[in-house]
C-alpha cells in the first residue's frame, strides 16, 4: 500500500512537472511570437504604396484611410511613415494605419492639431521601435555628426501640399513639459526661448519661424522623459 501511494505520488509529480514545463514553453513561443510581430508590423513597407509624391497623387492617402493627415520622410532615416490623426492621442497608440491592433501603433498627429498643418506648431508622436523603427531613430539626434547629416525632411498633407523639414534642435524633456505638449499655452516663441537655453543640439534656424514642426517619441516605458527632434516647415 505504502509502495502504491508512493508511485502515486511521484507520478502526480511528474505530470505537474510536465504540465508546467509545457506553460512556460507555450509562453516563451508566444512572447517570441509577439516580439517578431511588433517588429513585423513597425517594418511593415506594404504602406509605401499610399506614398504620395504630390498634388497628382495625395489622393492615395485618402485610399489608405480617412484617418490619414500627410506623409513624413526624413532623408536617409528609417522614418517613411503616413501620418494619422485620431479622435484622441490615444486611438494611434496601439492601432496601424490599416485600423489593426499593434503594438507598434503609428506615427500620429496630436488630436488638437490642424489635420491640414496650418499651424503654427505642429506635433507628431511615434513609438520608440529598436532598430530606428518608428521613431526609435530620434534618439541619434542628440549626437552632433549625426544631426549634421539628417537635418531635412519632407512632409506631403492629404491635399498635395509639400513642405521641407529642416531641423533645428533635439532635446530630452518630461512629458509635462508645456512649452512642448500643453498647445494651448505654448508657442514657438517660448519654445525657441527654451530650446536655445536647454537643448542638448540646438542650431539658430533661418529665416522665417513662425510654421515648426516637432518629432517626440517615448525613451522607455519606465519614465516620462521624450526624445523631441524639431524643425522648420516651409513650402
Amino acid at each position: 500500500m505504502l509502495r502504491k501511494t508512493i508511485r502515486f505520488i511521484d507520478n502526480s509529480i511528474d505530470r505537474i512537472v510536465i504540465i508546467v514545463s509545457l506553460l512556460f514553453f507555450f509562453i516563451c513561443l508566444y512572447a517570441m511570437y509577439d516580439a517578431v510581430m511588433v517588429y513585423y508590423n513597425a517594418n511593415d513597407n506594404s504602406v509605401l504604396k499610399y506614398k504620395p509624391h504630390g498634388v497628382e497623387d495625395a489622393e492615395k492617402l485618402r485610399e489608405l484611410s480617412k484617418d490619414a493627415v500627410a506623409w513624413i520622410s526624413v532623408d536617409d532615416t528609417t522614418i517613411d511613415y503616413p501620418v494619422m490623426q485620431g479622435k484622441d492621442n490615444s486611438e494611434y497608440l496601439n492601432k496601424d494605419p490599416y485600423g489593426k491592433y499593434s503594438l507598434s501603433g503609428s506615427i500620429f498627429l496630436d488630436s488638437r492639431c490642424d489635420c491640414k498643418f496650418k499651424d503654427n506648431y505642429s506635433l507628431l508622436y511615434g513609438h520608440h521601435m529598436d532598430y530606428g523603427s518608428m521613431f526609435g531613430a530620434l534618439d541619434e539626434y542628440i549626437k552632433p555628426d549625426y544631426f549634421a547629416s539628417h537635418k531635412f525632411g519632407s512632409l506631403i498633407t492629404m491635399e498635395g501640399k509639400k513642405y521641407n523639414i529642416t531641423f533645428f534642435a533635439g532635446i530630452k524633456v518630461q512629458a509635462t513639459e508645456k512649452v512642448f505638449f500643453d498647445l494651448a499655452n505654448s508657442s514657438n516663441k517660448k519654445l525657441l526661448i527654451y530650446l536655445k537655453k536647454n537643448a542638448v543640439i540646438f542650431q539658430q534656424p533661418e529665416g522665417d519661424v513662425a510654421h515648426l514642426i516637432a518629432l517626440s517619441t517615448c525613451q522607455s516605458a519606465e519614465n516620462n522623459e521624450r526624445m523631441v527632434v524639431v524643425g522648420v516647415l516651409s513650402e
